[in-house]
């Protein structure tokens, strides 16, 4: 338990000198290179940013700042009150590493979000399970936000609201199995609020 822990605050540490890494860099006649309504359109997820696009957040610390720093404020607009349970999103991974068996479920590290997969007509019905233990359970089912899960290449797996049994289905939108569709894409998944 202890070493999950331990696993999950190196990858915090990992993840935040990347990002200071890639902020403090120096770029000669570095310029903002897209609009604030693009950047906002991509943390909403109204609109995926194109490879172009991508490219050029990538190539400007200037773009990444202020990327980071539309992020923040959206981040703080949508916190709730101090008493509330705090929740901007859930990753994990698939554990296994093959299997002859197919794909059943997924769960988010922290236990808060279960995927299912079910055989349907040929292809799969994908399942979005809210825990009943989950802190933010109660506000999540009353206020019935946009969720969304994606793959680890950033490709939405599942997109909607939850019912009143804290479930969101829809058909598994990818030809490849969902096994095998995870391992392509580095075996990870989140869950996270659209708007």
């Amino acid at each position: 338990m202890n070493s999950a822990k331990d696993e999950q605050d190196a990858k915090a540490l990992d993840a935040r000198l990347r990002e200071r890494a890639l902020l403090a860099r120096g770029v000669p006649d570095d310029r903002l290179m897209l609009a604030d309504t693009t950047l906002l359109a991509a943390l909403d997820g109204s609109r995926a940013l194109t490879p172009n696009e991508r490219q050029a957040l990538a190539a400007s610390p200037l773009t990444l700042r202020r990327f980071r720093h539309l992020s923040l404020e959206r981040r703080a607009l949508l916190a709730p009150a101090a008493n509330d349970a705090q929740w901007f999103g859930s990753t994990g991974m698939l554990r296994a590493a093959s299997s002859t068996a197919a794909l059943e479920a997924l769960v988010t590290d922290d236990n808060y979000w279960t995927l299912q997969f079910l055989p349907h007509d040929g292809g799969w019905q994908v399942i979005l399970s809210l825990s009943a233990q989950a802190p933010f359970a109660a506000r999540l089912l009353s206020e019935q936000p946009q969720l969304r899960v994606i793959d680890g290449g950033g490709a939405i797996v599942l997109q909607g609201r939850l019912d009143a049994d804290g479930e969101c289905e829809r058909a598994w939108p990818f030809e490849t199995a969902p096994a095998p569709h995870f391992h392509m894409y580095g075996a990870g998944f989140s869950v996270e609020p659209v708007a």
